[in-house]
Order: C-alpha cells, then sequence, then structure tokens
C-alpha cells in the first residue's frame, strides 16, 4: 500500500482481519543488538533487525564513530565490527537521533565516559521536546558532564567525556532507557555501579550484556537490582531479534474487538518484562493463546493466536505499568469495546513519549465518539461505545496511528487518518499488513 505524507489515508469500517501476520523484529533489542556489536570485540552478527527509522538512527550515530555496521535491509542480516569498549571516535559532526528517545538516552549513558572526547546529540522537534534530565542526572551522580537547554534536560545536549566513578544509583521510576545507559556507562567506570529501580522494566539490556561478556549480576526482589563491575570485554555475538510484542499488540487486539476476526501473529517475544499487554488481554477474557514456545538466543518466543470474543474492562496500574506502557494507547482503544469501565492509572510516563499519548488519544478517540476521560496519570474509558468513522491524526506518532487504525476497524462508516506515515517509525510494513489482513 503506498501511504502519502500529506493526504489522509481512507480506513474503511466494518471490515474483519483472518490470517497470519508477522511482526517487524523488537525495537528495543534492534537498538542494543547494534550498540552492544559497537563496543564489543570482533563481529556481531543480527539477523531480524528492524529496518525501522530509529534503529537506522542509532547506526547513524555508530557509523558516524567509526563503526562498519553493514547496510540495514529488510530480511538480511547486518554485521556490526565492533571497535572494542573504548575505540569510539570523537565525531566529525553533531549525532542526529532522528525521532528516537531509545538512541538519544542510551547514547548519553554510552558515551558520557569516554574521557577527553567531545559529543553532540540532536534530533528532529518532538525528540528536542523530550526530557534527557532523567539520564543525565544520574550519569551526573557518577561524574558525567552533560550540558544542553533546560538546564540539561532538552537537546542538543552537548556530551564532554569523562572518566567516571562508580555509585549506587536508585531510579525515581522503573524505565529501561534510564536503567540501560546507566550500564552502559557502568562498562567503563572507576569501580562497580548499581542501579536499582523501583519496579521491573524491560530487561532485555541485562540478558543481552551478560551474553556479551559483560560481568553482571541481577538481584533483588523481582530482579531490580542490578550490578555491573567494570573490567570484563565484552565479545562479539550472533544475535536473532525476535518479533516486537507492541507491534504485536496492535494485532492482538484488533484481533480481540473485531467481529469475525482470527489472527496468527508469529515468532513473537515473550520476554516476561514485556507480556503485560497479554496479561491484562487475559484479564478481559480475551481469546488470546500461546503456540510452539521456546527460547532463541536467551528470549523466549511464540506464536499468539487471537480470535474476536466478548470483552470485560481492565484495570491497570502500579507495577505493571513499566511492563506494557507502549501498548496502553491501543488497549484504550481495547477499553472502548469492553463491557464496563476500564481504568489505566501510574501512567504519567506517556506524556513524555513521541508524544503526549494520554492526551492524544483521549483527543482522537474522543473524536470518533469515545467516552473517557483523562487524568494526569492516566484515562478512564467507558466501555460497550459505538465509535463512528472520523477524521482523525496521529500528531506525528506512531503508536498512535496504528491505533487509530485498530479503532477504524470497528467504526460506523470511514476513517481518515492524517500523518499515517508516523508507522514507519517503528512499523514500516503496517499499512500493507492491514490491507492483506483485512476480509
Amino acid at each position: 500500500m503506498v501511504v502519502s505524507a500529506a493526504a489522509p489515508l481512507l480506513l474503511p469500517g466494518g471490515v474483519s482481519l483472518r490470517g497470519t501476520v508477522r511482526v517487524p523484529g523488537d525495537k528495543s533489542i534492534s537498538h542494543r543488538a547494534l550498540l552492544f556489536g559497537a563496543i564489543a570485540e570482533g563481529e556481531t552478527r543480527i539477523e531480524g533487525l528492524l529496518p525501522a527509522e530509529d534503529p537506522l538512527s542509532t547506526a547513524a550515530c555508530l557509523r558516524a564513530m567509526g563503526v562498519e555496521v553493514s547496510e540495514i535491509r529488510a530480511g538480511e542480516p547486518v554485521t556490526v565490527r565492533g571497535v572494542g569498549l573504548d575505540g569510539l571516535r570523537e565525531p566529525d559532526n553533531i549525532l542526529d537521533c532522528g525521532n528516537s528517545g531509545t538512541t538519544m538516552r542510551l547514547l548519553l549513558g554510552l558515551l558520557a565516559g569516554r574521557a577527553g572526547r567531545h559529543f553532540v546529540l540532536t534530533g528532529d522537534a518532538s525528540l528536542r521536546r523530550r526530557p534527557m534530565r532523567r539520564v543525565g542526572g544520574p550519569l551526573g551522580d557518577m561524574g558525567a558532564a552533560i550540558h544542553g537547554r533546560d538546564g540539561g534536560n532538552l537537546a542538543p545536549l552537548a556530551i564532554a567525556g569523562q572518566t567516571l566513578h562508580g555509585a549506587t544509583i536508585r531510579t525515581p521510576v522503573a524505565s529501561a532507557q534510564v536503567k540501560s545507559a546507566l550500564l552502559l556507562a557502568a562498562l567503563t567506570a572507576s569501580g562497580p555501579t548499581t542501579v536499582i529501580e523501583p519496579a521491573l522494566s524491560r530487561d532485555h539490556s541485562e540478558r543481552m550484556l551478560r551474553a556479551f561478556g559483560a560481568d553482571l549480576e541481577v538481584s533483588g526482589a523481582g530482579g531490580t537490582t542490578v550490578t555491573v563491575t567494570p573490567g570484563a570485554s565484552l565479545r562479539g555475538q550472533a544475535v536473532v531479534v525476535p518479533g516486537d510484542i507492541s507491534s504485536a499488540a496492535f494485532w492482538l487486539v484488533a484481533g480481540a474487538i473485531t467481529p469475525g476476526a482470527d489472527l496468527t501473529i508469529e515468532n513473537v517475544g515473550l520476554n516476561p518484562s514485556r507480556t503485560g499487554i497479554l496479561e491484562v488481554l487475559h484479564q478481559m477474557g480475551a481469546a488470546v493463546e500461546v503456540r510452539q514456545p521456546r527460547e532463541v538466543a536467551g528470549e523466549p518466543v511464540g506464536d499468539l493466536h487471537v480470535s474476536h470474543g466478548p470483552l470485560n474492562a481492565f484495570s491497570i496500574d502500579g507495577d505493571l505499568i513499566p511492563r506494557l506502557v507502549d501498548e496502553i494507547p491501543v488497549l484504550a482503544v481495547a477499553a472502548c469495546r469492553a463491557e464496563g469501565v476500564s481504568r489505566i492509572r501510574g501512567a504519567e510516563e506517556l506524556r513524555v513519549k513521541e508524544t503526549d499519548r494520554l492526551a492524544v488519544m483521549a483527543r482522537q478517540l474522543g473524536a470518533m465518539g469515545a467516552r473517557l476521560e483523562e487524568h494526569a496519570d492516566g484515562l478512564t474509558i467507558q466501555g460497550d461505545t459505538p465509535l463512528q468513522g472520523a477524521e482523525v491524526d496521529s500528531e506525528t506518532d506512531h503508536r498512535v496511528a496504528m491505533s487509530l487504525a485498530v479503532a477504524s476497524l470497528v467504526a460506523r462508516g470511514d476513517t481518515r487518518l492524517r500523518d499515517s506515515a508516523a508507522a514507519a517509525v517503528s512499523y514500516p510494513g503496517f499499512w500493507d499488513d492491514l490491507a492483506r489482513l483485512r476480509s
């Protein structure tokens, strides 16, 4: 399907979905495979890497610092020739992170300890509005020198590489990006670093760093404490990237709410720190089952089958939020079709994503007739509400674009979506898959 960046995309209502789909590689794992491969010794070969805008931004930044990264093409393996823990060179120009918060935040951790070298990070207009002090502040506790607008909170950000010291850091929020930045900085610090989270965030960094050879220990209730002892060299690895459960979430919700739907999503990563979406769908009574569970390169994987059926309202907050924070926009769509009142609390993190996702989803679903109330940290959504086709806008957010596409399936009449091209940030083939699965 050809998607225009300017003209609204017509999405007919009253259709169903049937068939099998394989979602793109996990975005979080793709970023980390590139970054860890860059500072390892030897070659890292990555199969299934997500060929979308965000990982491409990470690869471009690494190339600018002297890392050989092969061309990233869909369906082809990617090779990274590592330069070792201290081999990144000072770039000739500013490093452009595009729209990728993961790229910027993890690079802050990776570069803060490159003593004597200077780096400047920037991004697009959306990324330059996103808060970075949540990473820069804890890195400062290790001796990092990061400066930028709003007291170092907003990009462009200048990093003056320092010799970092180990520290014990309690993060105020459970954030995989903050944790991963600190773990990267810890690899070259002068002593051990311990990161303690209030709840478990996704643990791809811990799993992969250990596989690459880092001296890393996980402890604490639920694995919320991670300690890195510097000194170990990283070695290039073969990495297989599973399908991204955050991308699979759109098909899971679409299958659950659309009459007549029957979908299988193949090869989905089922890391326990990411499967909150499955817990909520089971809470709702959705007909979702895991088929052929297996393990690939240290990550649990399976095929997911979903079909339409009656749904109950859900309530989510607290420790569950970090395990499904990216899936909340499409869960808001599911709530519109469930019986009862759904409540989302403790999700203020959504206000500092690519957009303020709480405000945007309230605004756009409201335009389709949803009955919902926005709160400082979440949403209250009245279920069993008929949605109407309308003119809606992704507001440049990839997850909003795909969530509104799911909402359009159960709307009365046609929906016209502005800025549908935003989906390419994480799922370049989404519109083609949607067209193929419609029945």
